[in-house]
């Protein structure tokens, strides 16, 4: 997918938002434990139930990985159910890896190629032979953690070297790798007053925002800081909306937490085109 083709989405839709699908069966209702793959039709309820309302679905890839080769095909068909009923809606595998050389063309190809998501998360940490394998592939998008909501975060990423804090110095190298154009960028949403710094280097690229809702994150604060002219925000929320119930409602439950996150976008969308 093009970046355009997920700018076209959010004006269409009114709604910034991405649906962090992390299964975790002790969580999910218990009705569903009775078919054949519970993680697939939880995942199939909650898309069906709210794909009007988000622009992006983000599997975090260790909840598919901790249960196995079963997991792994629940991921699958996830994914493939996702590209072949709204091929429209931009997918996240959320796999934060990040080796160098033929190791990460392979991690590419396994989530490009073979899952054929449209982007991944990967960190920076081993530098740029790292991230531009799969910058190579094209209409992909590679996210980098730059600033994670995490309390952890304040233990490297805001440490300064030479007067300048670790994230910002990410930001400024990986702008220079080659086909930096297809970055986007990890912000934790409860680090909005980073955002005005962050934007002055990459004025222009998308961001990942996790941490509003459940970890606390202010959804006007980030659009006050983080928001460009072609909106370059994606505004995640897992545990708020997939577990808004666990009865036999649970995804018209997950429906209405999706539909007061996507009202409040719609309104901070029309008061910035006026």
């Amino acid at each position: 997918m093009t970046t355009q083709e997920l700018v076209n989405q959010i004006w269409k839709k009114k709604s910034f938002l991405c649906i962090g699908l992390d299964v975790d069966l002790a969580k999910i209702p218990k009705h569903l434990l009775d078919s054949e793959d519970p993680i697939f039709e939880f995942n199939k309820k909650i898309i069906d139930a709210t794909q009007h309302l988000a622009v992006a679905y983000k599997p975090n890839i260790a909840f598919y990985e901790a249960y196995g080769v079963k997991g792994w095909k629940s991921l699958k068909k996830t994914i493939k159910y996702l590209n072949t009923k709204f091929p429209e809606i931009f997918t996240i595998a959320d796999a934060k890896r990040g080796d160098i050389g033929n190791t990460s063309t392979m991690y590419a190809k396994a989530f490009f190629e073979d899952l054929a998501f449209d982007s991944i998360t990967i960190a920076p940490y081993m530098g740029r032979d790292s991230v531009e394998p799969f910058l190579a592939f094209e209409d992909k998008h590679t996210i980098l953690l730059a600033l994670t909501s995490n309390q952890g975060a304040f233990d490297f990423q805001t440490k300064k070297n030479d007067g300048k804090e670790l994230y910002k110095q990410v930001l400024e190298i990986s702008t220079s790798w080659e086909k930096s154009e297809n970055l986007m960028y990890v912000v934790g949403a409860t680090k909005a007053e980073y955002l005005r710094d962050i934007r002055k280097i990459i004025p222009d690229s998308f961001l990942l925002v996790p941490g509003v809702g459940a970890q606390g994150g202010n959804l006007q604060d980030v659009c006050m800081y983080g928001m460009n002219d072609q909106i370059g925000l994606l505004i995640n929320s897992s545990r708020g909306i997939l577990y808004a119930s666990t009865g036999l409602d649970f995804d018209q439950a997950a429906a209405q937490k999706a539909l007061e996150l996507q009202l409040q976008m719609e309104e901070i969308i029309r008061i910035k085109k006026m």
